[in-house]
């Protein structure tokens, strides 16, 4: 069996302590006892870019994430840039970016000199607020990977994000269209519920994920009219995973089926996308 070698350790402020562990080839960063992330794990932080980007589909989209992690959201989000994009990421640990330049160097590449991208030493939260008060231009697309989702586990500012007025701040930091995407550690349809009621309109998605089991929330502002096409959206997607098909049904309806039926197990545990609109 491969020993663990612990290679840092960093404060989290307002939280606990993260650990960067060696295994093998293989790094993990541990929130006190709990393995937060690792380099076996990446689809679905990877994921939330790449789906984001593809739905967003628009010329020159400033890119704001929440969390620079291991970088896995960041770099994806980077190989997916359309042309004249940037990306910005806002993280609060600076050990983060001292473990991206030092251990995990191999991983992280060029990425961190990248032109189209820079990473702040903020709050993700600040950066919302400039947008709303005009001190930055509004964002094409909010990543956020701050916590395990909307149950926040590793700091307890984290969760302001996830309540109605948290929402509604990152909506309105969002240009018309925008794509709001929350990665989540499981579907959470309380979560969905208070995105509607913040504006938003839902887009339920599941996907495969070999090494992990996870599950986001991406989120589109726009109009109501959008219903009907995340309904089909919804059917698409069950049809891949071998589900019955559907036909074109209200998006609170597949909401709360797609909550049914994980309920119920016919969904694994884990690897998806909750895709949302507003």
């Amino acid at each position: 069996m491969l020993p663990r070698e612990t290679l840092a350790t960093a404060q989290i402020p307002g939280g606990d302590t993260l650990t960067l562990i060696s295994h093998g080839r293989d790094f993990v960063i541990m929130l006190g006892r709990d393995e937060l992330m690792g380099t076996r794990m990446q689809f679905s932080e990877e994921q939330l870019a790449e789906l984001t980007l593809a739905e967003l589909a628009r010329p020159k989209p400033r890119v704001l994430i929440g969390g620079y992690g291991m970088g896995f959201t960041y770099r994806a989000a980077l190989a997916h840039l359309p042309e004249g994009g940037s990306v910005t990421v806002a993280e609060v640990v600076p050990e983060i970016l001292e473990w991206a330049r030092g251990p995990l160097s191999d991983l992280t590449g060029q990425s961190l000199s990248d032109p189209r991208g820079e990473v702040v030493l903020c709050d993700v939260a600040a950066l919302i607020d400039d947008a709303n008060d005009g001190t930055l231009p509004k964002w094409d697309a909010i990543l956020l990977d701050v916590d395990n989702g909307p149950d926040g586990i590793v700091r307890d500012q984290n969760s302001r994000l996830y309540t109605r007025t948290g929402l509604a701040k990152a909506r309105e930091a969002l240009n018309m269209g925008g794509i709001l995407a929350i990665w989540s550690a499981a579907p959470d349809h309380k979560f969905t519920v208070r995105l509607k009621e913040a504006g938003f309109a839902v887009d339920v998605r599941a996907l495969a994920d070999l090494d992990a089991q996870h599950a986001q929330n991406v989120v589109r502002r726009g109009g109501v009219e959008r219903v009907i096409g995340l309904a089909e959206a919804q059917q698409e997607i069950l049809g891949i995973e071998g589900k019955r098909q559907l036909a074109e049904f209200e998006a609170d309806f597949l909401a709360d089926l797609f909550f049914e039926l994980f309920q119920a197990n016919l969904f694994q545990r884990g690897p998806g996308l909750v895709q949302l609109r507003a």
